[in-house]
């Protein structure tokens, strides 16, 4: 009897476990289902459902971590990709240390995200992150730097809603919210259980000013609008919308609703009208956020087109005179990384200001900032520091240059709704562009005399000339490089082989770089003096003797070094005085210091076949000044003098 009841318990509870087994893997579908169509809320709560109920998998704790993070619940979140990496740390992948590092990071836990990050750099040395990735110490003690060069002011126009994406428009500003619109039945979104955004303005218009107006329904609808930029004109509106065509929703196949930019223009009663969709939008992918060039022949935007390098990428687009568009291009590995990049905003000087989670940072998306003039995207990458960037999301930052005013949005505790508007003054600008000065001196590098006249030029990586100068009477010149980016420092003379060096990416220390060039040839013929081609000093002796001086060692030597330099070199040493004291005596002097001469090369290795020797005392006078002709002392000089001349 016992044993029929034993049995008989099994069965039932067999039956019971196959059924929850069965409930939890219908959760278990509902809640994928959410987390596939980005519905995060719901899913949530499906899956702490399932887990109560004593199911758990590497799976769901990865989903589960992902909901909260991408809501920046980041205390759940911490504590669910804790549970992740210890009960499953066989399954754990390089994305989810990744999204674990930075939700310690936003909450402030810096040594451990450290650790986590260790982890991610061992399984994926290749990636941007990974390379980029340093202790926290370091990069903390790079943020600090930047930081408190801002000071925040109240947006009074925040409600206890969302409030972000502000842009500047007219006198005043455009932003995108979630606030109550006094509608009973009201739009929810399932990402984070919040109220659909629609776009707003404030101070814009004299007749609204210091009022919260919402733009008109050809912009606006049941969906998400949220970014935007305009045109300095106020005419043209381009915009971030759900994927909604002529009232209709569309969805790719997944069933995600995508986010497209629309461009809108104001029509002659001051309403947004001809709302049209862009032509690289995609019912596949999203395309979000734009900004314009200070010009507006450019469109910046983010995306996860097929090309992106990570969740989310910023890319640009090319603006045609006519209105149409040309071919998407992603910024590169210097600007996006395998992780999230977005909210791009360009300033009248071309600085690039974007949103990122995947160059360091405090903790969730920091703001950072590059230059990017003449569209080189490969500038020092900067994270602006607090207060605007906090532990937690800190994105649509704008600024105006002039005024040093600007605007940002953050989830961080202190705020009113679920995100917020921050007003700011920028007290210290950042410094963007790398400076760094070269100088130096351009010498031949046989004679060591320095080339008055010659041309200095920097050349970019892409064989382009970016600017130049000439050497002074010193023969130095001087040169102020961008250290964002890899340069060469060339030095060219005529009659000389030009040479160059390159400069790398660097701190900005200046830097000194001295040119020795070579002939490209031996330019002299038969019959022409070396000393000459050389611009060697004079040859000096002391007075009646004809001993080699010191400093005249230097000049022959450079003599010297020319003949070693063309083996097939001959010289005949000339030597001459000027018309003071005997002919006769001056002949004979000239002589010795010329033989003086000879013997000095020969024993510094130059073969006597290859040298001659003579003195001409006072008879090849290259002035006037002879016996009688009263001459001063420089013009005496000028016939004191020795000739190296070439002979076959």
């Amino acid at each position: 009897m016992f044993k029929k009841v034993h049995i008989l318990f099994l069965l039932i509870m067999a039956q019971f476990v196959s059924g929850t087994a069965v409930a939890q893997e219908r959760f278990l579908k509902k809640g994928n289902e959410k987390y596939d169509e980005y519905s995060f809320s719901p899913a949530i709560d499906i899956y702490k459902k399932v887990l109560d109920k004593g199911f758990v998998s590497a799976d769901l704790l990865r989903k589960l971590g992902n909901s909260y993070y991408y809501n920046a619940d980041y205390k759940e979140a911490g504590e669910t990709f804790d549970r992740l990496v210890n009960e499953f740390e066989s399954e754990v992948s390089a994305e989810d240390y990744f999204k674990y590092a930075q939700t310690l990071k936003s909450l402030e836990e810096y040594e451990k995200a450290g650790e986590i990050m260790n982890k991610f750099t061992q399984i994926t040395g290749n990636d941007v992150r990974a390379q980029q990735f340093k202790s926290a110490e370091d990069y903390l003690a790079e943020i600090r730097k930047n930081s408190g060069r801002y000071e925040l002011k109240t947006f009074e126009y925040n409600s206890p809603y969302s409030d972000f994406a502000p842009s500047f428009y007219k006198e005043g500003l455009i932003f995108s919210s979630d606030r109550d619109t006094g509608n009973f039945a009201r739009n929810r979104h399932t990402w984070n259980g919040k109220d659909f955004l629609d776009l707003y303005k404030v101070n814009a218009d004299s007749a609204t000013r210091s009022k919260v107006v919402k733009l008109d329904d050809y912009v606006n609808t049941r969906l998400h609008e949220s970014t935007s930029i305009t045109t300095k004109d106020g005419q043209t509106l381009y915009f971030t919308r759900n994927n909604i065509v002529e009232g209709k929703y569309k969805k790719d196949e997944e069933g995600i609703i995508r986010l497209k930019i629309f461009r809108a223009q104001m029509m002659d009663d001051g309403i947004w009208g001809e709302v049209e969709e862009l032509p690289f939008n995609s019912d596949s992918y999203s395309v979000a956020h734009p900004a314009l060039s200070p010009d507006e022949k450019t469109l910046y935007f983010a995306s996860d087109m097929p090309g992106t390098l990570g969740a989310s990428d910023i890319f640009m687009v090319e603006i045609n005179k006519d209105g149409t568009f040309g071919t998407p291009v992603n910024l590169g590995s210097n600007i996006n990384t395998e992780a999230r990049e977005t909210f791009p905003f360009v300033t009248e000087e071309e600085i690039l200001y974007f949103s990122s989670d995947g160059h360091p940072g405090l903790g969730g998306l920091d703001v950072f900032g590059t230059k990017i003039k003449r569209k080189d995207f490969n500038g020092n990458i900067m994270n602006v520091g607090e207060p605007v960037n906090s532990v937690k999301d800190d994105f649509t930052f704008i600024f105006n240059e002039e005024n040093r005013e600007g605007y940002f949005a953050s989830n961080r505790d202190d705020g009113m709704g679920y995100d917020d508007i921050y007003a700011f003054i920028e007290n210290e600008p950042l410094v963007f562009d790398c400076i760094q000065q070269v100088t130096g001196t351009v010498r031949d590098k046989i004679s060591n005399q320095v080339l008055v006249g010659a041309t200095v030029k920097v050349i970019n990586e892409d064989n382009e000339e970016l600017l130049s100068t000439i050497t002074d009477s010193k023969g130095t010149y001087s040169l102020v490089l961008d250290c964002n980016q890899g340069n060469f420092v060339r030095a060219l003379m005529e009659g000389y082989t030009p040479h160059e060096e390159y400069i790398g990416v660097s701190d900005g220390k200046p830097k000194i770089i001295d040119f020795y060039l070579e002939r490209d040839r031996v330019t002299a013929g038969y019959g022409d003096d070396l000393a000459k081609l050389l611009q060697l000093s004079t040859i000096y002796f002391d007075f009646d003797k004809y001993n080699i001086r010191k400093d005249s060692e230097v000049e022959i030597e450079k003599v010297i070094a020319a003949m070693e330099k063309y083996p097939s070199l001959k010289i005949k040493v000339n030597s001459h005085t000027d018309s003071r004291g005997p002919a006769a005596y001056n002949l004979w002097l000239s002589q010795k210091r010329a033989e003086s001469t000879v013997n000095y090369m020969i024993k510094k290795g130059i073969s006597k076949d290859r040298l001659l020797s003579e003195g001409f005392g006072e008879s090849k006078l290259l002035n006037e000044c002879a016996d009688g002709v009263p001459c001063s002392a420089a013009n005496h000089d000028v016939n004191r003098r020795s000739e190296f001349i070439i002979f076959e």
